[in-house]
Parts: structure tokens; sequence; C-alpha cells
């Protein structure tokens, strides 16, 4: 199934409130015209959860291209692989991501709603901030509100400074990025610690896990880029310190 069928299948199996909500009841009611009622049968098999995923991100995406004022080809084309949108899919998913900028409602009511979503899920959330910051970072630079944005939203997620520094550090780039900072250590850490925070890490952003939990499967090309950075960290720390 694809991005746009999860989309348009949770807004035709399911009554959701809230702001995002009402995106997909608008999508539903725009494009309920431009589908066969075949088509619309087969769409409703998308998860409660992954449709408020997609959604949601979107929007929090759209906002977020709000926040410096400019939207760049870079970012688009990463949101577009990110998504792996298909030519096909390319002008509901954008008329998605316009109707979205333009709401009324802010980014934290899409956040809020995301962490009502998945607030006993937090590498969900951690995921939702992971592919933000694929987004913000797409033309290689981080403007300063994009930083407040991402900041803004981890708050209402309820993620730590702490963890959010950790994310932040896992794009940095591998010849800049401290590895301890990537695995929420201090430098002191011991090696039993080392050893049990990244198995923990590992487990939790887990792909497969994250799947069961609502991420779409469309998303966890960045999931798998995030398990590559746990582990080349580890690594690093293991080989400097021989951890067998």
């Amino acid at each position: 199934m694809s991005i746009w069928s999860t989309i348009l299948g949770g807004a035709a199996g399911f009554a959701f409130g809230g702001p995002i909500g009402a995106l997909m009841g608008a999508a539903a009611v725009h494009f309920a015209g431009k589908a066969s009622r075949g088509q619309m049968g087969a769409q409703t098999g998308a998860s409660e959860q992954q449709a408020i995923f997609a959604a949601g991100f979107i929007a929090l995406c759209a906002k977020m291209a709000k926040a410096d004022g400019v939207v760049t080809r870079d970012e688009v084309n990463v949101f577009k692989k990110a998504f792996h949108v298909s030519p096909s899919e390319a002008k509901r998913v954008g008329w998605f991501f316009d109707q979205a900028k333009q709401e009324v409602a802010g980014y934290d009511a899409y956040a809020t709603q995301l962490y009502g979503q998945f607030h006993n899920q937090p590498a969900v959330l951690e995921q939702v901030i992971d592919l933000l910051f694929h987004i913000a970072m797409a033309d290689g630079i981080m403007h300063p509100a994009e930083m407040t944005y991402l900041r803004n939203v981890a708050r209402i997620f309820r993620i730590s400074d702490g963890d959010f520094s950790r994310i932040y550090e896992s794009h940095t780039g591998p010849d800049q990025s401290d590895p301890y900072t990537i695995l929420g250590l201090d430098h002191q850490a011991s090696d039993s610690e080392i050893k049990s925070t990244y198995r923990k890490l590992i487990k939790e952003h887990h792909p497969d896990l994250l799947m069961a939990q609502g991420v779409p499967k469309e998303l966890i090309d960045v999931a798998n880029d995030k398990l590559a950075t746990i582990n080349d960290a580890y690594d690093k720390i293991s080989k400097a310190r021989g951890i067998k």
C-alpha cells in the first residue's frame, strides 16, 4: 500500500478528530470523485496508527517549510524520497502538503495530536523528529528558525534535551559527530553501560518494531539509516576501548 493510500484509506475507514482528522477528511472529500468506489474500498485497509502518523508527519513538514520562509528543491526532494512518493501520486501528496501549510491550525496542534496518539511509543515520536531533521538539513543548512521549530515539537513530544541532542548529533555527519552523544552517553560511561545502552537503542529503533507501532513501511529507510548510525557509533567506541 502506498503512502497516499494509507492516508486516504485512513480517512475513509476511521473517524478522526482534531486537525489531523480535518486534513484527512478534506482529502477524502476532495478526491472522492477522482477514485472509483472499488479503489476507495481497497484503501480502507490502512491502519489507524499508520494513517495518523503519515498525515501528521506531512502536516509538520508543511508547517516547518514555513519556519525559514523558504521551501528549497533539496527539501522537497528529501521529502519525496523519504515517503517514496511515486510520480503518479506526486500531485495528490503535493495537494495535501499545500493544504496543511494553509490550515489555520498551527504546528503545535498537529504535534499535540501526534503525541496523544503515540505517547506510549516514544521511539515512534523520535522517528518523527528524525524525519524532520532529514528535511531541515536537506540543503546542508540548519536555519535557526528550523532548529527552534524542531526543539518546540520535541518538547511537545516530551523528548528530553539530552535525547534531542542525541538525535541532532546523528545528523551532523560521521566525521563531526560524537559517538558517545549519539548513544546518549557520557565519555566516562562504563563498558557495561555502553553495551546495555546500545542494545536498548537497537531494540527500540528496530524497523520491524516501528512498523508494528504505526510507522508506515514507506518511511523505514530512514529507520534503517538511524540503525546504521547507532551501529557505527558503537563500533567506533568499541574499537577505541577494545570492547569485545
